[in-house]
């Protein structure tokens, strides 16, 4: 059966005071699942261990983020996360450490028969 993309989402998450890229990415993560519960498996008769999860994150530093504690975010599924140049480091007006911010983009896939 071929493996089909169906769902996306986004989501944004912060560092404020630390500059940790991986939290920044952690946070995002849990910003895009925070704005759907994913029932998808269930929906093409499943198990959720089944799901085929791909985690694109983008941040200034991408070399700075642990992929393994991004993945960990994911209860269930085959996780894969790959870190892009992006994000933002946004300056601080007191000319302190910026503030860090990731963007995510979670595709979530199957392995599901096609209808002819």
């Amino acid at each position: 059966m071929p493996v089909k993309r169906l769902l996306t989402e986004f989501g944004m998450g912060s560092s404020l005071r630390r500059q940790d890229y991986t939290e920044a990415a952690v946070r995002a993560v849990k910003d895009a699942l925070w704005h759907n519960s994913i029932n998808l498996a269930e929906l093409f008769g499943k198990d959720k261990s089944e799901m085929i999860i791909h985690v694109d994150v983008g941040v200034a530093q991408p070399e700075q983020v642990d992929t393994d504690k991004v993945a960990a975010t994911f209860p269930y599924g085959q996780v894969t996360v790959q870190c892009h140049a992006g994000g933002l480091d946004a300056p601080r007006a007191d000319g302190g450490a910026p503030t860090v911010m990731a963007n995510v983009a979670i595709s979530v896939s199957l392995d599901v028969e096609e209808r002819t």
